[in-house]
């Protein structure tokens, strides 16, 4: 038996259940419900990661004076900082647990939909009138980006597009909020880690559009629970104004 048949079954038996409701495009639903479980299942960690992205965000002023008191020695830079988090219980590697745990997933959607192997006949599965095991160059070659399958990935492509410049404001924000880098390049980096947020729409456009619906479902499902479970802080701007409104609600 493939590897991969299990989840390929699985998806068989829940395309089988909601085809009532969605007909030809009930394997798609499928995989969008099955990543939504995943999600879910994963959020335990997620809530730990954004406990221990606010207690790295409170020790900032903490990790600034470090800077400044060893900015001529690295060295002693990177073990006083180490130092800092494990004495405050942080670790740098919890905020990708959620983003490294999920990926097992992705690889066999990713592989079912690529090979055929263990996938049975969920390749004759559409969304619409896209095929699952289809992407978006094959979508260009059959009738172009306005024909029946390209206005399927143009649907797609908008909601990721959405998606993504929701995370991008808000990862704009963030960054504005920080304190200035004062290491060589860090200026400069710190304004384009925000556009990382649109590499998710390279991703669905190379990809079988099976794995594209897990990846498009999977970060909508950050955007919205990173909001919530992690507040952007005040940028200097909103604290000067918090300041002034204070002062003016004493008097």
């Amino acid at each position: 038996m493939s590897f991969f048949a299990p989840l390929g079954s699985l998806l068989t038996h829940l395309a089988d259940t909601l085809e009532p409701l969605f007909g030809a495009s009930s394997a798609a639903a499928a995989i969008v419900a099955l990543t939504l479980c995943v999600r879910l299942a994963l959020h335990p960690l997620a809530r730990s990661a954004a406990r221990g992205e606010r207690r790295r965000a409170a020790l900032a002023p903490r990790v600034a004076e470090l800077k400044r008191r060893h900015k001529k020695d690295p060295e002693r830079l990177v073990q006083a900082v180490n130092d800092l988090h494990r004495k405050e219980g942080v670790s740098p590697l919890g905020g990708i647990l959620p983003t490294l745990a999920q990926l097992p997933f992705f690889f066999v959607l990713y592989h079912l939909f690529s090979t055929g192997s263990g996938a049975g006949d969920l390749l004759d599965h559409r969304l619409l009138d896209a095929p699952l095991d289809g992407r978006w160059a094959d979508a260009l070659g059959h009738g172009g980006p306005f024909g029946a399958a390209g206005l399927v990935y143009l649907g797609v492509f908008a909601l990721v597009a959405a998606v993504a410049g929701m995370s991008y404001r808000r990862n704009r924000r963030a960054a504005a909020a920080l304190p200035a880098p004062d290491a060589p390049g860090m200026a400069g980096l710190t304004k384009v880690m925000p556009l990382l947020s649109f590499g998710t729409l390279i991703t669905v456009a190379v990809v079988p559009l099976a794995a594209a619906l897990y990846v498009v479902t999977s970060t909508t499902w950050s955007a919205v629970e990173r909001a919530f479970l992690v507040p952007v802080p005040a940028g200097p701007a909103e604290r000067a104004e918090a300041r002034v409104q204070q002062r003016t609600s004493a008097k």
